[in-house]
């Protein structure tokens, strides 16, 4: 079978393959157990949707037979990966790093066979490099190499500053693949550099360099830029059920496709005959697909007509949750506490006109605000809290 039948529905996720899809054929018509490399800097508490997409065939390989290499990218993360970055990213602390992977490894765990996968940390191999084999590894690329990089070329001609780690970025992550002998590496199109580095230093090395297999991204509830937690346009994998659903549906008309086809295991003809109908439809329909993947069809079906009912039918929530508060309180205090906002963001619903209770429109973010008990209060379309007397 080709790489298209193996892959089934998940080959849609796939936008380039290099050198050619015929050499990823070839590759797997070995008939060799194969080691197939996935490598994420865990820079954040939480696996996104798009995160999941490259986890999600890693672990169809590894369904098929073949090793699956999954490198934790400890060491790299220190050093932050400049794709698609106008500007040098943050560095974490070693500590930072720890407690994200904690969380993450929690995360992946449903997707990936954790006890099967090779789990490899890069810091194993990279921080035995001495001085003279990082030299002779950074003479395998140029300044002008570097430079034709999309991400650099752009900050270059700005005139913005480019830290020679970033550079060293590129060579450690390449590194990678030679030190676990990679077959096959998986990664996001931003990843085109850095994996084409991989290749140079396995020739380098003396190994078949490696094919490559790139996914299309996935681009936040934003409608622009890539899903990431830090531009608070993502949807985790552990996102409770309702919010999952309500976050997907918040997603721009013109995103729709791109998570039917992404994000969503609905069969091709499916996703055609929906991109043909009515978008809203479309996009409940793929809301509940992504949630019916991490909760069940059940859950996914009860959050579905609890959305029809509370949006389209403009009623309340039938779970609510209670918050116990004193009084007198002003309402700029209230729609922070009871949402866990910021001053700012509860100033600014108020002012907008974003906040009711009990379906009465308040606007003053001074207002001190007499509860007696049971009243319901609204903040935005998707924030509801049943408010009680504090003992």
């Amino acid at each position: 079978m080709s790489w298209r039948e193996q892959l089934g529905h998940l080959s849609r996720t796939v936008a380039n393959v290099f050198p050619g899809e015929r050499d990823l054929d070839d590759l797997l018509a070995e008939q060799r157990t194969l080691r197939v490399k996935l490598g994420l800097d865990i820079t954040s508490t939480e696996v996104t949707v798009g995160n999941e997409i490259p986890l999600r065939i890693l672990a169809r390989f590894q369904e098929l037979g073949h090793t699956a290499v999954l490198i934790l990218g400890d060491f790299t993360t220190m050093v932050g990966d400049p794709s698609g970055r106008d500007k040098t990213r943050p560095q974490l602390t070693p500590e930072q790093i720890a407690d994200n992977e904690r969380t993450w490894l929690e995360q992946i765990a449903p997707v990936l066979d954790l006890e099967r996968a090779e789990v490899r940390h890069n810091s194993e191999w990279l921080r035995k490099l001495t001085s003279d084999e990082m030299i002779r590894i950074a003479g395998q690329m140029t300044v002008a190499q570097m430079l034709e990089r999309d991400s650099f070329n752009k900050r270059y001609t700005a005139n913005a500053p480019i830290h020679l780690h970033e550079f060293l970025y590129c060579l450690v992550q390449g590194y990678d693949s030679v030190a676990v002998r990679a077959d096959i590496e998986l990664g996001g199109t931003d990843q085109t550099f850095n994996i084409n580095v991989g290749r140079t230093l396995q020739k380098w090395a003396g190994q078949k360099p490696q094919v490559c297999v790139l996914m299309t991204l996935l681009r936040g509830t934003d409608g622009s830029q890539k899903m990431s937690k830090s531009l608070g346009n993502s949807i985790g994998i552990t996102t409770p059920a309702k919010d999952m659903f309500g976050l997907a549906t918040r997603v721009p008309d013109e995103l729709v496709e791109e998570y039917l086809r992404l994000a969503t295991d609905l069969p091709d003809a499916e996703v055609e005959r929906l991109l043909k109908g009515d978008v809203w439809e479309a996009k409940k329909t793929m809301a509940g697909a992504l949630t019916a993947r991490h909760y069940g069809k059940e859950a996914a079906r009860a959050e579905r007509e609890e959305f029809e009912r509370v949006f389209a039918e403009k009623k309340q929530p039938t779970d609510m949750e209670e918050f116990a508060v004193s009084t007198p309180v002003t309402l700029t205090q209230l729609v922070r506490s009871a949402f866990s906002l910021s001053g700012g963001e509860a100033k600014r619903l108020i002012q907008q006109g974003g906040v009711s209770l009990d379906g009465v429109k308040l606007t003053d973010p001074n207002a001190e605000v007499a509860v007696s008990g049971g009243e319901v209060l609204r903040a935005g379309k998707r924030r509801y809290a049943r408010l009680v007397l504090s003992a």
